[in-house]
């Protein structure tokens, strides 16, 4: 595979002019008071029993989202572990969900918590109810309502996310002081956005290929699914509403986030990446608020980024930043 956007000497100094909307603070504010204003209480459930697992704890969790809905989670902890502990928020791709336990045993093993949140309309756990039973077909998220930003789906998603770190407080054995943020591709966008949204309750944010950032050029440069949805879209209503389509999506991109941003962040990127070209993932960076920002570069990589190696480069760059359980 070829590489898909500029080279690497271009991409360290690529920095492109914002768009971002004069409301957009305003907008997230007001979006995220009227759902804290729902309240609702956070529930957990022990379930590890029923997934034959003996060395970690896990609860199947549900707390008040997108107009106080009950979005489901999966908290994992190491059993006997003394708390409390710091914990990895991790949301999740393009058209999944939370899935099983059993798939998110990596930060248990290392002496972390992990609150693995289900994606709205994605998961089978938690329904988008705006649209029919809150089910869909894999394709058509990035279209959902994007004729005004109060209607597009991810502004349930994204306050979703958002009420997650809000979860935290109220689940047992977690340290408010050492959330960390992650996730690749879609995750990664999410977990850049709830970064820019959260502040300082973020005590770390690692992006893994994030998607959801610089929508106009990747939607004119890549004719991969999902940007391509947007492509597709636009196709049959490039007459009146391109700029309106666009205006929307400004509320939502990563990079608009990333200037907001200030928890000490790793990024990854690569550079054979036919999903999220480089340059909308350095856009991102390049803008970032935060001072202790670090890209992992994987030169030969696509959407998978270092898919085995990666997760020995989070535990050290967390471990070196204090934000790891003591060995």
């Amino acid at each position: 595979m070829p590489l898909t956007d500029l080279g690497l000497d271009e991409l360290t100094r690529y920095r492109p002019e914002l768009s971002v909307p004069e409301d957009f603070d305003d907008f997230w504010r007001r979006t995220l008071e009227e759902a804290r204003r729902h309240g609702g209480a956070v529930k957990a459930e022990g379930v590890a029993s029923a997934h034959l697992l003996s060395n970690v704890e896990v609860d199947d969790v549900r707390f008040p989202g997108w107009n106080g809905e009950p979005v489901a989670a999966w908290l994992l902890r190491p059993r006997g572990a003394e708390g409390p502990l710091p914990v990895v928020v991790t949301y999740i791709g393009y058209s999944g969900g939370r899935g099983l336990p059993t798939e998110h045993l990596l930060w248990a093993s290392a002496g972390f918590a992990q609150l693995v949140v289900d994606s709205r309309g994605m998961g089978h756990d938690t329904p988008d109810r705006t649209v029919g039973d809150g089910t869909q077909w894999s394709e058509g998220f990035m279209t959902r309502g994007i004729d005004h930003p109060g209607h597009y789906y991810y502004r349930r998603l994204i306050t979703d996310c958002v009420r997650a770190v809000d979860a935290v407080s109220q689940l047992p054995a977690l340290d408010e002081g050492r959330i960390v943020l992650t996730g690749g591709s879609q995750g990664g966008g999410l977990a850049l956005a709830v970064a820019g949204l959260v502040g300082a309750r973020a005590a770390a944010l690692m992006t893994d290929v994030p998607f959801l950032c610089h929508y106009r050029r990747a939607v004119n440069i890549t004719g991969e699914a999902p940007y391509s949805e947007i492509a597709k879209y636009l196709r049959w209503h490039s007459r009146h509403r391109v700029e309106r389509t666009f205006a929307t999506l400004d509320y939502f991109d990563g990079v608009h986030f990333a200037t907001r941003a200030t928890a000490p962040a790793l990024f990854s990127v690569g550079l054979m990446d036919p999903i999220c070209p480089p340059s909308t993932v350095y856009a991102a960076f390049n803008h970032y608020a935060g001072e202790d920002r670090t890209m992992t570069v994987w030169p030969f990589a696509d959407h998978g980024g270092g898919y085995g190696s990666n997760p020995a480069v989070q535990l050290a760059w967390l471990h070196e930043r204090g934000t790891a359980p003591r060995l």
